[in-house]
This record gives structure tokens, C-alpha cells and sequence, in this order.
């Protein structure tokens, strides 16, 4: 799919880190709607371009937000996102991630290595002490990332989020500063 080479916050072996940015709509929709079996019941990533600019309108302006497109090296073909979420500073220096493969790039260890790159960003420039993943018990994919990031279960909370029509039970997952060897 054609994209434009914008800048990397990070770099890994296999993938690069960038933020958001309008221009990436045709790629995100048509990913999307390629990921729908993947996705549901879990996630809901816009599929359309006006649902795009939308979205990554607010993670490109919201403070309290911060969005990135994890892609492939060296083509920059677009894997899947990772947000961080309800970013509160001061004394709590915390984010809420939320995240999500494309189909082409499941299962391949792309998410895993782009999101240990927005771990780092997260507790290096943008100040972070804390990151918590709220994720449904169904949802096996999403729980083993987060496992396999370090971060740990803290708890179980019925009813939490509105997802798909009714109100979800989540494991509560959290890692911070201190639990990230070289931090």
C-alpha cells in the first residue's frame, strides 16, 4: 500500500515506531477492514477514512493522548497501533494502553517488539511511570502481550468497559518503571 516516510520515534530489528498522522487513513481503513475477523469481538479500529481522520484526529491532538503506528521495517507497511490512553501527569504519571495487530501481521512478534519501543518511549521522553492494560479474560492474544511485556496482573474488574453493546469484565495489567530492567 503507498505511504509517505515520516519520522521514526524508535527503531527496532523488525519494526519502527511513528505517530499518527492523517495522511494514513486509506492504509489504516483498508487495514482494518482486512482485520475484522481478528479484531471482534475485542476491537473496533475505524475502517473507513472519515472514521480514520476522526481518531487519529484526537490522538493527534489530545494531550492526554498519544497514538502510534507500529510498521514493518523496511517497507513501513502499517502492522497494526498502539495507544496510550487517559494520560494523567503529576504525582500519578500513568497511561492506559490500548492496542492492536493488522491480520497480515498477527502472530508474527511485530506488536510485541512495537510495543516494548512504546514501553520505552513511554518511561523515557514522555515521562510515564506507569502503564496499565485493561483486557477482556477472552481475549488470549491481548493477554499474552501484555504478559509477555512484563506487565502483571493486578486484579479483575466486572462490568468495566462498554465494549460492543454491553458492559465487559477486564483483567487489570500494569507495569511500571521499576519493573523494566534499565530504566
Amino acid at each position: 500500500m503507498p505511504h509517505h516516510t515520516p519520522h521514526h520515534l524508535a527503531e527496532g530489528p523488525r519494526v519502527a515506531l511513528r505517530p499518527f498522522t492523517l495522511e494514513d487513513g486509506p492504509e489504516f481503513a483498508a487495514r482494518a477492514r482486512e482485520s475484522k475477523d481478528l479484531h471482534r469481538p475485542w476491537l473496533f479500529p475505524p475502517d473507513t477514512e472519515q472514521a480514520y481522520a476522526a481518531y487519529a484526529g484526537r490522538l493527534i491532538e489530545d494531550p492526554a493522548r498519544a497514538g502510534f503506528l507500529v510498521c514493518e521495517r523496511p517497507d513501513g507497511d502499517i502492522a497494526g497501533f498502539i495507544n496510550i490512553n487517559n494520560i494523567v501527569r503529576g504525582a500519578f504519571l500513568c497511561g492506559a494502553l490500548g492496542y492492536g495487530a493488522f491480520a497480515h501481521a498477527a502472530g508474527r512478534g511485530l506488536m510485541r517488539e512495537g510495543l516494548d519501543l512504546v514501553i520505552g518511549h513511554a518511561f523515557g521522553p514522555l515521562g510515564l511511570h506507569r502503564l496499565e492494560i485493561n483486557v477482556q479474560p477472552g481475549n488470549t492474544a491481548s493477554l499474552a502481550l501484555a504478559r509477555g511485556a512484563g506487565f502483571r496482573r493486578e486484579g479483575f474488574s466486572p462490568a468495566m468497559l462498554h465494549v460492543d453493546g454491553a458492559w465487559r469484565d477486564h483483567e487489570r495489567w500494569a507495569l511500571t518503571a521499576e519493573m523494566r530492567p534499565g530504566t
